[in-house]
């Protein structure tokens, strides 16, 4: 079965959905609080007016010369001044249509810019349970399409589709007023079987286009992925598979294109016949009158001079309006994006969470905790604890015990099931996420730290501080000197997920970074898994003094780590079945005995 991407958003993007993707464009293109931008959009029409009415009058300038030429006699000068307006006429409508859209860029510009950054910042602020069940390949390729769609549907459908309306509609009363009813019946039934046809043809091609943004985010979702685990492909030797995984996408794409390809030839076969079959019929009837002598000649290149002008537009607006239905077609999905609502939200009346270490704050509090994923199996199960301020607490478990779910919650990507969880006896969900979060510091058992250098990563935890800050945090998880070892230092780059990293020097970077941030409560979930014994015994009294006076909790697999820990619970299938200290749990003969056991003779064979 092929998997789920971030295209299936909707199996297909109706009418309605695009109006409200134009409404919601509008209302960024005249944004409040913005005058400046508004008289920018003003300015722009005014021009766009301008040129469009100057457009329509010169093939009148046109025919007057030609008139003037056909009459024997007639002084050079007219015409020669005719012409001369004429081409100033034609200098303008292009001047015009350039200061138009030169005024309009930073409207444009400004819109793009903002829909794209609240966008960002919307999927920032959905929860976890968005992010894990998305793939980011087929999410950036969304964000992508959406973002450049703006800019075309901007220009295209602001300064071509509504300008060559207006042109038409003066363009038949023109014709309907100079001449009579049969050339005006001419253009209106050309025009209405022009659009009629495209808007038909283009809506029954339309599908191919999906199927292209759908195959191609899974190609892109594919390749990115088996990128990212470049390392798990080499070592499985996979490579042949992955190319074939690729190209299965790409041979999708290409077939579906092939089929675009297809049905825009025969759009646009259709649109020349159309167009050419109207010219020749309203040119027969104008060159009849010009026989019979109820025309001049240049009334026949005044008609001829009005078709092309018309025509050549609205063979672009077949093109425009295609891609302006792609591009909203693409914006849709980036907007339907932004309508996800976060699974954990703020409450309105949500307050900003204060610890003073001071006074004693910063108590951990899991009251009767029950937590279920899927609302089938339970992952937790009427969890209780309290952790305070210069105590340590440790979280240790057999796999799937539930402890990094803890984790989770105390961090509110999850909200509890039953029961709730406080500080300083504040429920959690009472609190801004931000404010929570804030308090919190995490070293991750799985860091992953951005493509970029040392030094960038460490200060992520507080990149307000200065460089000798992020030294001495450097130096307490000793990595420091590791540092200072490398050519370019803190500059070093640590490539895409810290790969040119070994596992012990993510972590110790990962350590870094939370001193940097200085919370008052810490949060280590398998912090020193990747060390060897002698980084792992420095790094631990680094942590030792981190967390003097400070909220600890530990969530380990290695027991040795949290001997001196003040309270251990032991996790068994989402239930606390043992809590004391290590020497009280070993007394016990219990689970946490059996494992502290099996990881001793695990321990005594490597030894050997």
């Amino acid at each position: 079965m092929r998997p789920r991407t971030t295209e299936n958003i909707k199996p297909e993007a109706s009418n309605a959905s695009h109006w409200s993707t134009i409404k919601t464009l509008g209302i960024y293109l005249w944004p409040q609080g913005r005058r400046d931008l508004k008289i920018r959009v003003l300015i722009a029409l005014l021009f766009l007016a301008t040129a469009k009415i100057l457009n329509v009058y010169v093939p009148f300038m046109l025919k007057n010369a030609i008139d003037q030429l056909t009459i024997q006699n007639s002084p050079l000068v007219l015409p020669l001044a005719i012409i001369f307006s004429y081409g100033l006429a034609r200098i303008l409508v292009q001047a015009f249509g350039e200061i138009r859209d030169l005024v309009f860029a930073k409207v444009g510009q400004h819109a793009q810019r903002t829909i794209a950054l609240n966008t960002f910042k919307h999927l920032h602020n959905l929860s976890l349970e968005f992010h894990l069940s998305r793939q980011t390949g087929g999410l950036s390729r969304v964000i992508e399409r959406g973002t450049r769609g703006i800019q075309f549907v901007l220009n295209f459908m602001t300064f071509n589709i509504l300008p060559t309306l207006l042109e038409i509609i003066l363009v038949t009363g023109i014709l309907l007023y100079h001449f009579n009813y049969l050339y005006a019946a001419v253009v209106f039934a050309t025009i209405s079987i022009y659009i009629f046809i495209t808007l038909v043809i283009t809506e029954w091609r339309l599908k191919y286009r999906q199927q292209m943004n759908s195959e191609e985010s899974l190609a892109n979702t594919r390749a990115i992925d088996s990128l990212l685990n470049y390392e798990t492909v080499k070592y499985f030797g996979n490579e042949q598979h992955e190319y074939h995984r690729f190209d299965r996408s790409l041979a999708g794409y290409e077939q579906a294109a092939v089929k675009s390809q297809t049905s825009l030839s025969l759009l646009n076969t259709s649109q020349s016949f159309i167009i050419g079959l109207g010219l020749i019929t309203i040119m027969i009837m104008a060159g009849q009158g010009v026989v019979q002598g109820q025309l001049t000649v240049g009334d026949f290149v005044l008609v001829n001079s009005f078709l092309i002008q018309l025509y050549l537009p609205l063979n672009f607006l077949g093109f425009v309006y295609r891609e302006i239905k792609n591009s909203l077609v693409d914006m849709d999905k980036m907007f339907e994006l932004t309508k996800v609502q976060a699974s954990v939200a703020d409450d309105p009346k949500a307050s900003t969470l204060v610890i003073d270490l001071k006074n004693g704050g910063g108590v951990v509090e899991f009251n009767n905790v029950s937590f279920t994923y899927d609302g089938t199996r339970p992952i937790l199960k009427n969890v209780s604890f309290s952790v305070s301020p210069g105590k340590t607490l440790a979280i240790v478990g057999p796999s799937g015990a539930g402890k990094s779910t803890i984790a989770r919650l105390l961090f509110r990507f999850y909200d509890v099931t039953q029961g709730n969880i406080s500080i300083d006896q504040k429920d959690i969900r009472s609190v801004t996420q931000k404010s929570l979060r804030a308090c919190i510091g995490v070293v991750p058992q799985d860091t992953v730290l951005f493509n970029d250098s040392i030094g960038y990563n460490i200060k992520y935890g507080n990149p307000d501080l200065k460089d000798k800050d992020m030294v001495a945090a450097a130096q307490l998880a000793n990595i420091h000197e590791f540092v200072e070892k490398l050519p370019l230092t803190y500059d070093t780059p640590v490539g895409e997920r810290g790969l040119k990293l070994s596992g012990g020097e993510k972590q110790r970077v990962a350590i870094a970074r939370t001193i940097l941030k200085n919370p008052q409560i810490l949060l280590f979930d398998e912090a020193t898994s990747a060390l060897d014994s002698h980084n792992e015994k420095e790094i631990q009294a680094s942590l030792k003094v981190v967390s003097k006076n400070r909220t600890t909790l530990i969530i380990a697999h290695r027991l040795s780590t949290v001997i001196e820990a003040d309270e251990i619970i032991v996790l068994k299938d989402g239930s606390v079945v043992e809590r004391g200290r290590h020497q009280d749990l070993l007394s016990l003969q219990g689970l946490y005995s059996t494992m502290w056991q099996k990881q001793q003779q695990d321990k005594d064979k490597f030894q050997v």
